[in-house]
């Protein structure tokens, strides 16, 4: 029971940390109890409930349900609840409990948000929430089938449960727009009146990445002439985003740089720099650019140290190289990696 509530304890301050409010959903990701592509499936109404590819049974879930109330209430967030519906054509209304009962469903779709945010962050959230999701389109990894006509083809539509190809899905006459180039998508699907996002999944990832979108032939072609008319001025935005972005990167990395030198005073300058350096890389997804890195939290950044230590000091790298797990490598070298960070602390 302890360690159910420890979990959800954690994963509801990190869920809070980063987005301003806790939904039952992200904590159960965040435990480890449902899979992102779990959850990717039944927001595609691929699956009757969400509770269906939840890792844990009835009680365990409860128990977990029951810790992040008492946490919100403890935190003194506020309760708000959201609709979810499915990515689907027909946007059906989701369901999260096998029996459908009304106070386990209202349990789930209340979110608990912080009374500290403005009324503007307040307005975006529960815009964002109740917004219908986008329609999703599939790029298969293997061989398939339509359901209905049995053809096949690069794209195709879950409907429940079962795959149809564009044609059958009224969707062929809609022209693919690869992801790349933010601007032209935004108007491209502004303009469409009809628009779906087209995922692909990740075997090395285990998840579903965006790979563009289908919008309407003609909504395309007046995006592109909207974005060729003002092209010059969004180039010059661009330059000016740039700059601020590396001023601010540097100004990330000597702050880490100093912390790093203030909890390991043995650690030689020009590593704490190369460390602060490393890990803060924008888009490397490295603890320095986590939301712990970036407020210097201690926890966060001597994870960064450990990671470069383990890397650089001893032989975790040659490990690997020769086949060895990476959980077995890390338990050889623990006491290795221990060592020094103790040396560098004592200064």
């Amino acid at each position: 029971m302890a360690s159910i509530e420890e979990r959800v304890t954690r994963a509801a301050e990190e869920a809070l940390r980063e987005e301003g409010y806790v939904a039952p959903v992200d904590v159960l990701v965040g435990i480890g109890w449902l899979q992102p592509v779990h959850r990717d499936h039944w927001r595609q109404g691929r699956v009757p409930c969400l509770e269906e590819v939840v890792q844990a049974g009835q009680g365990r879930i409860a128990t977990a349900m029951a810790a992040m109330r008492r946490w919100a209430r403890d935190q003194g967030l506020e309760p708000s609840e959201t609709a979810y519906v499915a990515r689907t054509r027909d946007r059906r209304t989701l369901r999260f409990s096998a029996g459908g009962e009304p106070e386990i469903e209202r349990a789930y779709r209340t979110h608990w948000v912080s009374p500290a945010l403005s009324e503007a962050k307040r307005a975006r959230l529960q815009e964002k929430a109740s917004r219908p999701p986008d329609l999703v389109v599939i790029s298969p990894l293997g061989d398939w089938a339509c359901a209905r006509c049995r053809g096949t083809g690069d794209l195709l539509l879950m409907e429940d449960d079962a795959p149809l190809c564009l044609r059958c899905a009224d969707l062929d006459h809609l022209t693919f727009l690869p992801a790349g180039n933010a601007t032209l998508t935004r108007r491209a699907k502004k303009a469409s009146r009809l628009t779906a996002v087209v995922v692909r999944f990740s075997r090395s990832r285990g998840r579903y990445e965006r790979q563009g979108a289908l919008v309407e032939e003609r909504a395309l072609e007046g995006a592109e002439t909207s974005c060729l008319a003002d092209a010059e001025a969004r180039a010059r935005r661009r330059d000016r985003d740039e700059e601020r972005r590396r001023t601010a990167d540097g100004e990330l990395a000597e702050r880490l740089a100093t912390e790093i030198s203030q909890m390991f005073p043995g650690c030689p300058p020009e590593r704490a720099a190369l460390i602060a350096l490393h890990t803060s890389v924008r888009g490397s997804g490295r603890i320095g650019r986590t939301a712990a890195g970036q407020r210097l939290e201690a926890s966060a950044v001597e994870r960064a140290v450990a990671a470069s230590v383990r890397h650089e000091d001893t032989e975790y790298d040659e490990m690997l190289m020769a086949g060895t797990s990476r959980a077995d490598a890390r338990t050889q070298v623990r006491a290795s990696v221990a060592a020094v960070l103790e040396g560098w602390r004592r200064g």
